[in-house]
């Protein structure tokens, strides 16, 4: 047996120590312009194969790669990308500050050996840079209206190429648009703009564009508190099935705030959940995911229902949703003065968030909640205590407030008008039609839920061939394990002589 060289136990630590740092250099991070050079790469890639999946990649890193971006940034990547001679490149940084003074000592192109691109980058990469010039300029306030002048220059640019392999970048295009007017306090002037892009891109097929389109316009109608308006437009428009999870969470937001205002509150319910669901996890989009459960919150309230206390808990809404955990604890405690002193006290952030007007409807449900825990404590009370109690004006107010909470089956009773008490009677059983409605909808949403992830999941191209290979290579080897059988070759060749009859 050959003898095995070993090797000295100073050489095994002097090789560790070399693969420590290359793991280090693997890992660090790229710089901001590496990352926009391969995301142009990226997006070369998937014109050239017509495989849209690689833009979706580019604009998932869109939302962490816009905080770190700056002029210089953006100067070196457009330098590095295009040409000097490229119109493309004049045109992008002439929305960037001058940097002739810095590039001065640039070596002649003449002289240098050349180090760039073969050729002009395609118009999708413009279109990207435009994009991320637009998000730059956006977070200053005295570069609001230029945002405004690139984002007009950007869609009419789009409008004039008119590529499909465009569209996905079309779509983060529109949103940007709509957060320039909007920070610009002209987001009802760029409502004609939408309402004549969403219609082209429904004629199109261009489903990306379409849901942001919608998206804008909802949210444009909302701003304004123009919920008729909102209600006809998804009315008389269909919301792409095959568009992305952050728009479908949009839109369900939308709608549930439309449903809540027209006391739809079942309706609202279901599609805030939606949202919440489709949304992007809570760290990476923090307003969204507190914007959802604020409504959501409120619209449980309003259909009876008290939400979970570990939602309250959560890291990223404990701090956000303080307000709305008092208004909870006063509606859950039936205390209507309670519930008026949190009001007051949190009207600036409720009007803020826009749910002043659904909280103030909590009163009547403060109200039910109260009478109800009264009538589980007594047999028998007066409308004067009831009045009390519950910090009503006066006993005419009480008694038909019982009254209508009798008729709606809030609780059982009677009132004796003579005597001027109610009577209670027994607590409601817990099976009933409640109960049958309450898991008929948790049926319903698990389906929903089931189709909506089967319609979801993705499958690698051609995998059925390659299925269908091995089907065929296991039937051949069915017929050759058949074949052998039936020659007599799976027994035993050096075994015994079994003899004929076996």
């Amino acid at each position: 047996m050959a003898d095995v060289e070993m090797k000295p136990v100073d050489e095994k630590k002097e090789e560790k120590k070399e693969e420590k740092p290359a793991e280090e250099k693997k890992s660090a991070p790229l710089t901001p312009v590496a990352e926009i050079k391969g995301n142009v790469a990226l997006i070369e890639r998937a014109v050239s194969t017509l495989e849209p999946r690689f833009t979706h990649r580019v604009l998932r890193s869109l939302t962490h790669l816009r905080k770190k971006l700056n002029d210089k940034v953006l100067q070196d990547a457009v330098h590095e990308v295009y040409r000097i001679d490229s119109p493309s490149k004049k045109a992008l940084l002439v929305w960037l500050p001058d940097t002739s003074a810095d590039h001065s000592m640039d070596i002649d192109p003449a002289t240098a050996p050349s180090k760039q691109t073969p050729s002009e980058p395609l118009p999708e990469v413009e279109i990207y840079f435009r994009l991320l010039i637009l998000h730059h300029l956006l977070t200053s306030p005295a570069n609001y209206p230029k945002a405004t002048r690139l984002a007009h220059e950007t869609v009419e640019k789009i409008q004039a190429l008119n590529r499909r392999s465009m569209d996905p970048i079309a779509a983060k295009v529109w949103y940007a648009v709509e957060r320039a007017y909007e920070l610009g306090g002209e987001l009802a002037d760029a409502r004609p703009l939408f309402l004549a892009a969403q219609r082209t891109a429904a004629l199109r097929h261009d489903d990306e564009t379409e849901a942001s389109l919608i998206n804008r316009i909802l949210r444009s109608y909302l701003q304004y508190s123009l919920y008729d308006q909102a209600d006809k437009l998804v009315s008389k428009t269909s919301f792409p099935a095959a568009a992305g999870n952050p728009q479908h969470a949009r839109y369900h937001y939308y709608l549930g705030r439309i449903k809540a205002v027209q006391l739809n509150y079942t309706a609202a319910h279901t599609n805030l959940q939606q949202a919440i669901r489709r949304a992007p996890p809570a760290k990476t989009a923090p307003g969204f995911y507190q914007a959802v459960h604020k409504l959501s919150i409120v619209v449980e309230l309003l259909m009876g229902d008290i939400p979970e206390r570990s939602l309250f808990r959560h890291p990223v809404l404990e701090e956000a949703l303080a307000g709305y955990f008092e208004i909870v604890k006063a509606v859950r405690n039936g205390s209507l003065s309670q519930f008026q002193s949190t009001l007051s006290r949190y009207a600036a952030q409720f009007e803020t968030d826009k749910t002043y007007t659904l909280i103030v409807r909590l009163r009547q449900n403060v109200i039910k909640t109260g009478i109800r825990r009264l009538s589980l404590s007594y047999s028998r009370i007066s409308l004067r205590d009831i009045c009390v109690k519950l910090h009503l004006d006066s006993e005419e107010d009480a008694e038909y407030i019982v009254g209508k909470a009798i008729r709606d089956g809030v609780i059982e009773g009677r009132i004796v008008h003579e005597k001027g008490w109610m009577e209670c009677g027994g607590q409601k059983s817990g099976y009933g039609p409640e109960v049958s409605d309450v898991f008929s909808r948790r049926i319903a949403y698990c389906l929903e839920l089931h189709n909506q992830s089967v319609k979801a999941m993705r499958y690698p191209l051609n995998a059925h061939r390659k299925e269908l290979a091995a089907a065929e290579g296991a039937r051949e080897r069915e017929k050759e394990l058949a074949k052998e059988i039936q020659e007599g070759g799976d027994l035993d060749d050096e075994g015994p002589d079994l003899g004929e009859g076996f």
